[in-house]
């Protein structure tokens, strides 16, 4: 699988995902930072990568249907801020990655993770 990381996240997830055999980039890598969500859904896309975010905008199933787009992972941490995030996505990463991502929609919450 192929990720690409959003900028709300920070640069360490992908160097994780790197370390797990993962191909992963960040948003920052391709001078996308501040980029509109509908540039950087297609640059995922177009590298079919999925991307990881915090953007409750790109869980919107009406604004990014599932299958068109190569797959959006959003993670609702409990706490905000980039180290609260960062353990939330280390926590909860394994329980995403035995999923099928492809063109889905996976939203990861404390309690449960939603595929659509």
């Amino acid at each position: 699988m192929k990720f690409k990381v959003d900028e709300n996240l920070p640069r360490e997830i992908a160097e994780l995902l790197r370390s797990l055999g993962y191909s992963a980039d960040t948003v920052e890598d391709e001078g996308l930072r501040g980029a509109t969500d509908p540039l950087v859904v297609d640059a995922a896309r177009k590298e079919n990568r999925i991307l990881l975010t915090l953007d409750k905008g790109l869980g919107n199933l009406v604004a990014y249907p599932a299958g068109t787009h190569a797959g959006v992972v959003l993670f609702r941490p409990p706490a905000s801020g980039p180290r609260s995030a960062a353990a939330f996505v280390k926590l909860n990463l394994p329980r995403v990655l035995d999923l099928s991502l492809s063109g889905r929609v996976v939203i990861v919450t404390e309690t449960k993770v939603r595929v659509r």
